[in-house]
């Protein structure tokens, strides 16, 4: 039970100590202190005003040592509730036994004997630390904070300037703009510490004056001493006094001037030090060489101490010297390697850089120009923005930057989009022409130069910027250039999305995922040992088939839950389709309806698929290897179903048993690319929210 207590007791000391400090230090103004408590005070705070000095000295910045202000205000209270205690002690005591031993101390050793040399002393430490030292840094703190609070809307502007240009993520961003605040903060708050600092000078100057005449006054009058002896007694308990006093405040005020002088570098005071003083060796060669002159031509003993002086400041300046041109020589030897040796090398790690692929790269030529320049509005670049936002949207991860650059290469009025480097699709534009297209509403044709619409492949015709209103009121779908170029990419990334899709992308996703779903993260990474590359695979197989991966929780949730029975992702990607298998159904069917009009597989083909069934060994895509005949059976059965479906006017969509799924697809995807192959299950998992109409069949019995 006792133990307990104590416990608590230590623990409320511990979580309130500041608070508890300084209801003691308030309690030292009034309340009589015996001189051991007083000297015990007095070497505590000569100890935390060198303390102070030193954290300041190693503080790169100033802004580091937020505490400070608050700081100086507790030494400032400590250090005159201290000084009032002992002043009280210095008119109340007796005799000189009764006194305060640090004040006969420090008494003794500044003035001996002599009180007038410890006065003299004494006028001159608090004649530097008025005019010198603590004015100066109290003139710094206040231009300081002014300066600080002035250029702070700048500093914001340029932070989200470089986040603006990509140079810096919002989290970096974020972390700029708080230490901008708290430097604001501190040099606000050091505005008024060093006011503390003043104020504490003046009041200890105030504290040795009555000292001296307070004690004169008691020991004439009260202690019956002569007035030689009163004022010799007293005299030296006051410089005594004064200087235990001004020595802490001197040290603090120093360590405030030091703290707001500094620069706002994240290097020590130290190391700025040596760096601003080991430039050149010579100044030391011509300070020492200074020195020993002058020892030469005062003589009067003085040439025994200035000539070594001198040549100690000459050997420093030979040995830097000497450092620096060992440094010199390093330097110019790895340039030389460089250069000759080692040209082999640094061309090879300029060439790398050189060759690094764009993941997303448009190139124009020259004739384009117009369409992303300013002065034209740069209204391609608008849309190529918009295009970013919504695929992601669309496709659930951010697509990487699109580089627009120029090709001379190119022809004028061409261009190429490249994915990793590779062209994924290009065409031709006129500028200043309308493409025209026929959906069927055209009601009169008009003539135009014939060309295809490049995302799509229909059939189009140019016509020029005064005859727009014409193929308006023909019927004809009007675009212009930009727009053009924008659908071709869109449609582009969309059949293309898995190719962008990397390991550091998958890694993006995982962390987005991780800041609220830690839990899920943590039991695919490390229960489920799921790597990035299993997961950037399945991802991969879902954006192949245009299947979108913005719910990524509910795929990495599925993948979790199946790992354990396989990890092949394959299998892991048919598991995740049908746990999306309303995503899936929903995007195939009539939107107003929900009705979805399917193919269906017949069972002996499904048999006959599943026979011929090849599962490569490396994981690789599964694939269906038929023999001869029953591939041309196949391929007329299907061709067969994909004819009356479009003469129904509908989107061909497959339907197949869950096991021979991905089969069909891959048997498929070759001859009759584009077309979507849903699973039973995948409709299954629908549920009620889709009604499947089945409109053909895939049969052997259909040619």
């Amino acid at each position: 039970m006792a133990n307990e207590s104590r416990n608590r007791i230590l623990n409320f000391f511990q979580t309130n100590y500041i608070g508890a400090a300084a209801v003691i230090i308030i309690f030292f103004l009034f309340i009589p202190m015996p001189k051991v408590i007083i000297d015990l005070c007095m070497i505590i705070n000569l100890a935390f005003s060198i303390l102070i000095l030193l954290v300041v000295v190693s503080t790169p910045r100033a802004s580091d040592f937020q505490t400070f202000p608050r700081i100086v205000l507790l030494q400032t209270l400590f250090g005159l509730a201290v000084n009032i205690s002992s002043t009280r002690l210095i008119l109340t005591a007796k005799s000189l036994r009764e006194q305060s031993n640090m004040v006969k101390s420090f008494a003794g050793i500044v003035a001996r004997d002599d009180p007038i040399i410890g006065f003299v002393i004494f006028v001159i430490l608090v004649v530097v630390q008025v005019l010198v030292i603590t004015k100066g840094a109290t003139r710094v703190s206040e231009v300081s904070a002014r300066f600080s609070l002035d250029s702070m809307s700048q500093k914001f502007f340029d932070v989200d300037n470089r986040l603006n240009s990509g140079l810096i993520d919002d989290e970096e961003a974020g972390r700029q703009k708080d230490a901008i605040r708290r430097e604001i903060d501190f040099y606000s708050a050091m505005d008024g510490a060093s006011k503390f600092v003043s104020g504490n000078v003046k009041a200890g100057i105030f504290i040795t004056v009555v000292n001296l005449l307070g004690g004169i006054i008691i020991g004439t009058v009260r202690n019956n001493l002569d007035m030689m002896t009163a004022l010799e007694t007293y005299a030296n308990l006051t410089i005594g006094d004064g200087l235990l006093s001004q020595l802490p405040s001197l040290m603090v005020s120093f360590a405030t001037g030091l703290l707001v002088t500094g620069s706002k570098s994240d290097e020590r005071f130290d190391a700025q030090l040596k760096n601003d003083f080991t430039q050149s060796g010579y100044n030391y060669i011509i300070l020492g060489a200074v020195m020993a002159v002058l020892g030469i031509a005062l003589r009067s003993g003085t040439q025994w101490l200035l000539i070594p002086v001198g040549a100690v400041f000459i050997y420093i300046g030979y040995r830097l010297t000497q450092t620096k041109n060992n440094e010199a020589r390093t330097a110019a030897k790895k340039e030389e390697t460089a250069g000759s040796g080692g040209a082999s090398s640094a061309p090879a790690a300029d060439s790398e850089r050189i060759t690094m692929l764009d993941p997303l790269s448009l190139e124009l030529g020259y004739g384009l120009i117009p369409l992303v320049s300013k002065e034209n509005g740069a209204e391609l670049l608008e849309r190529i923005t918009r295009i970013r936002n919504e695929a992601k949207l669309d496709m659930g991860f951010v697509i990487p930057k699109i580089r627009i650059m120029d090709n001379v290469t190119l022809d004028p009025n061409r261009y190429s989009f490249k994915i990793k480097g590779i062209e994924a699709g290009s065409s031709e534009l006129r500028l200043g022409y309308y493409m025209c297209m026929d959906n069927g509403n055209v009601i009169s044709p008009i003539s135009g130069e014939k060309t295809k619409d490049p995302a799509f492949g229909m059939d189009a015709i140019w016509v020029s910027e005064d005859r727009r209103q014409e193929a308006e009121n023909a019927g004809y779908i009007i675009v212009d250039p930009p727009t053009i170029i924008a659908t071709h990419i869109t449609e582009i990334i969309r059949s293309h999305a898995a190719e962008m899709l990397g390991r550091q992308e998958v890694a993006s996703i995982i962390d987005v995922v991780k800041e609220n779903n830690p839990v899920l993260v943590d039991e695919v990474l490390n229960t489920a040992k799921l790597t990035y590359g299993q997961i950037e695979k399945v991802l991969q197989n879902l954006l192949e088939e245009k299947v979108s991966i913005r719910n990524i929780v509910a795929i990495l949730e599925t993948m979790a839950n199946y790992a354990a029975t396989s990890k092949n992702v394959w299998d892991l990607t048919a598991k995740v389709r049908e746990a999306l298998g309303l995503q899936i159904c929903i995007q195939y069917a009539d939107p107003d309806t929900r009705k979805l009009r399917v193919i269906s597989l017949s069972q002996d083909f499904a048999e006959l698929i599943s026979d011929h069934a090849y599962y490569p060994q490396d994981g690789s895509k599964p694939f269906v290897a038929f023999d001869p005949p029953d591939r041309r059976k196949w391929i007329n059965a299907v061709s067969s179903s994909l004819v009356k479906i479009g003469q129904m006017g509908l989107v061909p969509v497959i339907m197949a048993p869950s096991l021979v799924r991905q089969l069909v697809k891959s048997s498929v995807e070759k001859e009759q690319p584009g077309i979507a192959v849903i699973s039973d299950m995948e409709i299954y998992s629908a549920g009620r929210s889709v009604s499947v109409e089945i409109v053909d069949e895939i049969t052997m019995n259909g040619e």
